[in-house]
């Protein structure tokens, strides 16, 4: 499997193309803000010849949403998330109006995932593990077979998810990170919602909020 990072939107969200070596390919956290973003997403799975099959969402905050309604449109996709997530992608228009941007009511997700469910494109095998506490419904997915998790706002380099957020609490959170997240092997790539890549090991060590 290969994994790409994007970066869109004024919120430098970070949208995962994780591709199988069929080149079917599942989008994680879809970013795209307006339809330039999408347009440069499109080109590269062009590029890449990539076939998208699976939209996926860790969690409904809008700047991980901003493009599920250009997955559906292009691409016939609709997300799996966790069902809990459901306030968050009811009020993303009224949420995104008041930080001064702009959203349309997001698509119904295609199915609610909860933890230990098992979905599947090309010859790839993601796990999906409920660790709620930036909110109440965030799932990471974990694919055993590469050695990597996708966490989105859960666990970041050096840093945790807010937990200031309507639904967010901070030692439910810890407790997350650490029964579902440190607890995989220390090579484990941790694919976070926003900077850079990092391991299980490196948080370990080096992560001050969870020593």
């Amino acid at each position: 499997m290969e994994v790409f990072r994007l970066v869109f939107s004024p919120i430098a969200v970070n949208t995962y193309i994780a591709a199988c070596k069929t080149d079917d390919c599942a989008i994680i956290d879809c970013g795209c803000y307006d339809e330039k973003e999408f347009a440069r997403l499109t080109r590269f799975i062009e590029l890449k010849k990539l076939k998208p099959v699976l939209l996926l969402n860790t969690h409904c905050h809008l700047d991980h949403i901003f493009g599920n309604k250009f997955m559906l449109e292009k691409y016939n996709l609709r997300t799996f998330c966790n069902e809990k997530e459901k306030d968050n992608l009811i009020n993303a228009p009224a949420y995104a109006d008041f930080l001064g941007f702009s959203i349309d009511p997001p698509p119904e997700p295609e199915g609610y995932l909860s933890d230990g469910d098992i979905v599947k494109f090309g010859e790839i095998t993601l796990k999906a593990l409920f660790v709620p506490g930036h909110t109440s419904g965030s799932l990471a997915y974990y694919c055993e077979q590469e050695s990597c998790i996708f966490t989105g706002d859960v666990i970041f380099a050096g840093g945790i998810g807010r937990t200031d957020l309507p639904g967010g609490n901070h030692n439910t959170l810890l407790t997350s990170i650490k029964d579902k997240i440190l607890t995989l092997p220390p090579s484990t790539v941790i694919y976070s919602g926003h900077g850079p890549a990092t391991t299980v090991g490196k948080e370990l060590k080096h992560n001050p909020w969870l020593q």
